[in-house]
């Protein structure tokens, strides 16, 4: 079992147009309206991946009774704690001609203090009754939370016997590593705000210096870097890139991360897992969803190479052309 958290959950709506120009009037091809959020497409991918999973977070409002409903209808399971405040939006506008995004998210409810300590006492519940192996903890925090959010979380998931995966930036990522989150998951850009370091590797040194215990980085076409505790440097990367819509990417990612980590996968397994994913999600036109054929024949395209922090020249591993079935 594996328990996703989703703070600041979204409707996400995605509009469809044959070309995005600015300053210039669309007309919407298609439009959706789905349930998200990070740690929300999180827990999608998984179920479609055929996991058991639970999402859980703040839903408010409107807007949160849509998320819900959406969440009811695809038969995904939840347990959301009530705000008072409107769950935001988070638009998206893809182009047909080239598939690329423009993504505007909206900041999301603000949230009180009761409120917050009521979703704390909602998870100690959730944790004990589900036992999962592993909790995700994903994305923004809304206003009114505090900074320290996921440390929190971290902290609860372990109590319960579980172990984590973080996926955030800014302050709360800072905020989150003095709890030990057994593996972190920031993109480069993201990566790089916090530590000032450019390079992937020095920069997941140093979150390793301030308490993570596994750092895994995406760096969009260059595929993902794996920086573990012993010291072991994994860089995983699809042979050829590909074209489509990323904004789901790195949760499908963070989906395999934490399968890996439930399932007992060694880093180059759950790296090569998580680049098909990733890559898989960039196929489909909306955030949250992956299909299992496209998994399957991603993972043969995925080209792995192992170094350490001291030597920092890559070195090719031979490739395992065992099956390796999505979990």
């Amino acid at each position: 079992m594996i328990v996703t958290v989703t703070l600041n959950a979204a409707l996400d709506v995605t509009y469809l147009v044959p070309r995005v120009e600015l300053h210039a009037s669309h007309r919407v091809t298609s439009v959706s309206q789905v349930g998200g959020g990070k740690g929300v497409n999180v827990a999608s991918v998984l179920a479609q991946q055929g996991r058991d999973v639970v999402a859980t977070g703040l839903l408010g409002g409107v807007t949160g009774a849509l998320v819900r409903a959406d969440l009811d209808t695809r038969g995904l399971a939840h347990r959301f704690s009530p705000v008072a405040g409107e769950t935001r939006r988070a638009v998206t506008v893809v182009s047909e001609a080239d598939g690329d995004a423009t993504v505007f998210n909206e900041p999301g409810p603000n949230v009180t203090e009761a409120e917050w300590h009521g979703f704390l006492a909602d998870l100690r519940s959730l944790l004990a009754e589900v036992r999962p192996e592993v909790v995700v903890a994903s994305g923004s925090l809304p206003p009114g939370i505090p900074t320290d959010a996921y440390a929190a979380v971290t902290r609860l998931a372990r109590e319960a016997g579980a172990r984590t995966v973080v996926d955030t930036s800014a302050a709360p990522l800072r905020a989150a590593l003095p709890a030990g989150p057994d593996v972190m998951k920031p993109n480069r850009d993201e990566l790089a705000e916090v530590t000032g370091e450019s390079d992937p590797v020095t920069g997941a040194l140093r979150l390793l210096g301030q308490g993570a215990r596994e750092v895994v980085v995406s760096a969009g076409a260059d595929g993902l870097v794996d920086v573990t505790a012993g010291g072991e440097v994994w860089r995983a990367v699809l042979d050829k890139p590909l074209s489509g819509n990323p904004t789901g990417a790195g949760d499908a990612a963070v989906a395999a991360l934490a399968a890996g980590l439930a399932d007992g996968r060694t880093a180059r397994e759950a790296l090569v897992d998580a680049v098909a994913w990733s890559a898989a999600a960039v196929l489909h036109p909306l955030a949250g969803h992956v299909r299992a054929h496209d998994v399957s024949r991603l993972r043969a395209r995925v080209r792995v190479t192992r170094s350490s922090p001291a030597d920092p020249a890559a070195s090719p591993v031979q490739e395992d052309r065992r099956a390796h079935p999505a979990p």
